[in-house]
Order: C-alpha cells, then structure tokens, then sequence
C-alpha cells in the first residue's frame, strides 16, 4: 500500500470531490487514462497524484486499485473587489489537499483457492524423484 499527498492545490474542494468520487475502486491505470480524458482542472490534478502513488510504492499501474482518493479543504485565500460607491467584496479562493491511497489487486477466489491448494500439496510432487525404468 502507498500513498501520495498533495497540498494547497489552488482547486474547489467540492468540484474536485465529484472526481474523486469516481476513481475510487478502480484500476489505477484505467483511472488516470479516463482522467485524462475528462475536461475538468481537477481530472488533471487527481491524476497526477494517482501516478505519483503508483510510483511511490513502485507498482505496476495494471496491478494496483484506488483504495481511497480524498480532498479536503484547505485554506481560503480571501480577496476583496471594489464595487460601486466605495464598498467592498469579498472574494473567496478556496484550496485543497488531494489525498491517494493505493493497494496490490486482491487474487480473484478462483486463484486465491489454487494458490492456496498448491502450497498445501505442491511440496509433495516436487520432491518425489522418479528415476528412468522404475515403475509402480
């Protein structure tokens, strides 16, 4: 498992949760080429962060899922505009902290049940010696 965080990303925290809703349980590797593909600031930063994950934990794309992609709030940064008859606006721009954890792909059941299978009596042919001519 690997994580990756990224901080005072100058994004909406509510927009960048619509994405990050999406990836959660997917294939890492599928979620960065459909995030690629989406027009949205925040589908380029998740994806980035997704990649530097996998990388981080030194996994192949293919094999890994999103086992959590989180965005917090950060802090405001709070701007004022003037308006008309000397007064004042405020102007909110918001930042988040992208969060992405990521684990191995758990074995199907069909292949956990083989591998298990295997280690229980695997041993067992693999040091039978049969030599040329000998039957039973």
């Amino acid at each position: 498992m690997s994580k990756a965080l990224l901080r005072y990303i100058r994004l909406s925290p509510t927009k960048a949760r619509l994405i990050a809703r999406e990836v959660q349980g997917m294939n890492a590797e599928l979620a960065i080429a459909s995030l690629e593909f989406t027009p949205n600031k925040a589908a380029k930063v998740i994806a980035k962060v997704i990649a530097s994950a996998v990388a981080n934990g030194g996994f192949d794309a293919q094999n890994v899922i999103i086992k959590s992609c989180r965005v917090d709030a950060g802090p405001v940064l709070r701007r004022f505009m003037p308006r008309a008859r000397g007064r004042a606006t405020p102007i909110r721009k918001p930042t988040s902290h992208v969060f992405v954890e990521i684990a191995p792909k758990p074995l199907e059941k069909k292949v956990q049940k083989a591998v298990e299978e295997t280690k229980v009596k695997g041993n067992t042919k693999a040091t039978k010696k049969t030599t040329k001519g000998e039957d039973k």
